[in-house]
């Protein structure tokens, strides 16, 4: 998978929820739940749909918090591949808000 150009990136960064940021190589988003059984169910979402896109993300969990960090390390930056996973993930936000 091809490396995105900086105005690719910026282009991607407004087509997914305002809540993720450019951190260096990364797209990072953290997300508050109302518990921890909320934030565990939102993770196998997640993982579930990482699965099946074969791009697994950088995540932490702590209590009712889930940080994810996605960039593609073969590519050594931001691809395609991580702009669809989070747009995968904001679809399965939906289902929390």
């Amino acid at each position: 998978m091809k490396k995105l150009k900086d105005q690719d990136i910026q282009s991607s960064m407004s087509q997914i929820d305002q809540a993720w940021t450019l951190k260096g190589k990364f797209i990072h988003i953290e997300i508050l739940f109302k518990n921890f059984i909320e934030a565990f169910s939102f993770m196998a979402a997640v993982a579930l749909e990482a699965e099946k896109s074969g791009h697994h993300p950088n995540w932490e969990n702590v209590y009712n918090k889930v940080t994810i960090s996605l960039s593609t390390h073969d590519a050594d930056g931001l691809t395609e591949k991580d702009f669809n996973l989070a747009k995968a993930i904001d679809l399965i936000l939906q289902n929390y808000k």
